[in-house]
């Protein structure tokens, strides 16, 4: 993983390295969650992680994501870690999720209403997908966080506005993203955890104790 000097100075290649691991067992449970509710396998990738100038931040999501078409939820959390998570499927999978949890839990649409179903599963996904990633993050590091509630953005996301409205230009973000699918079916979307350097000094000594556990 390449950083930039500037974003060297905040974590080791040590401290990334826990990060990643860390993010691996986090990232690993939340599939199994999700699992258990729609009774399909979730697979999710090695999880990437990044430290990037903020101001770097937009153009960096915009080049993973390119020109597709999304639908987003966002959900914030604070606490020690404090960041936002951003899901993302592209836009014409709906349907796909909407079968998923429809056929696996017998849900029928409110009076024939499918947008309003289709909303609420996508925070659902993200509820549970969210959840699991960032509280399974923090029980791990032995601290909890607050979440705001979700929303969902189905058009017109701005991840240049988001960017700018989450960071000081001048910071250093970190990036946490994976890739995710579910076993035979056409769905597959991307999630990204982004916190700033206020969150740098937790993370560093909550990641050198889970060391000190971890090596016992």
């Amino acid at each position: 993983m390449e950083a930039s000097p500037q974003a060297q100075q905040l974590l080791s290649s040590e401290e990334i390295e826990i990060l990643q691991e860390v993010m691996n067992i986090a990232f690993g449970s939340a599939s199994a969650e999700l699992a258990e509710v729609i009774d399909v396998q979730v697979i999710l990738s090695v999880p990437n992680i990044r430290l990037l100038p903020a101001q770097e931040l937009y153009a960096s999501l915009s080049s993973e994501l390119g020109d597709e078409k999304f639908s987003v939820i966002e959900q914030h959390f604070s606490g020690n870690f404090t960041g936002v998570a951003l899901l993302n499927f592209p836009a014409g999978t709906e349907q796909e999720l909407l079968y998923l949890f429809c056929h696996e839990n017998e849900v029928a649409a409110p009076n024939g209403d499918l947008d309003t179903l289709t909303r609420e599963t996508l925070l659902e996904v993200g509820n549970i997908l969210i959840g699991a990633c960032v509280g399974k993050l923090v029980e791990l590091l032995q601290e909890v966080v607050a979440y705001s509630p979700p929303q969902l953005i189905m058009r017109n996301f701005s991840y240049q506005q988001a960017a700018e409205n989450l960071f000081n230009p001048e910071d250093v973000a970190i990036s946490i993203t994976t890739q995710f699918s579910f076993d035979q079916r056409n769905v597959q979307g991307s999630l990204f955890l982004i916190t700033s350097e206020e969150s740098v000094a937790w993370l560093k000594q909550a990641l050198q104790e889970f060391l000190e556990q971890f090596l016992g």
